[in-house]
């Protein structure tokens, strides 16, 4: 199925790789649990200019997430490192997994990594990825003759 004009033109077989791998995994991972869950989760909303991606990490240093931009996608890779219990501590409840992640996301266009923000307010991650100014629609005047 052919989605928009530039699939033709810009092709990219290591964006199918990362497509086939997310599709597979959503496959297996439902195999034990009888679901899938993707973490972390995200909200993803664009304009014109831009594309903003939200997602709920909490109890994570920022310092252990990495953001990757290229092109038109998004990897967002981090690490909840385990809780520690104080001597004498045993655990009766542990919900909250631990471990490392990784999330990759196609955006709707090709962005500027030059002028990506990123915040991180109270265990949400919201990151800004403005449209590369070579991927915004132009106006084409018509001549006459």
């Amino acid at each position: 199925m052919l989605r928009t004009s530039r699939s033709l033109y810009g092709w990219n077989p290591w964006r199918e790789m990362d497509r086939l791998e997310n599709e597979m995994g959503n496959i297996f991972s439902g195999i034990s649990s009888g679901r899938s869950v993707k973490f972390p989760p995200i909200n993803v909303f664009s304009s014109e200019d831009d594309v903003v991606i939200t997602s709920e990490i909490p109890g994570i240093d920022p310092a252990d997430i990495d953001l990757t931009v290229i092109g038109d996608a998004l990897t967002i890779k981090g690490n909840r490192k385990p809780q520690e219990l104080a001597e004498g501590q045993t655990w009766h409840r542990r919900e909250r997994g631990t471990g490392s992640f990784y999330r990759s996301v196609t955006l709707p266009f090709n962005v500027d990594g030059t002028k990506v923000e990123a915040d991180y307010v109270k265990g949400v991650l919201k990151v800004t990825l403005p449209r590369a100014e070579a991927d915004k629609p132009k106006k084409i005047t018509i001549k006459t003759v």
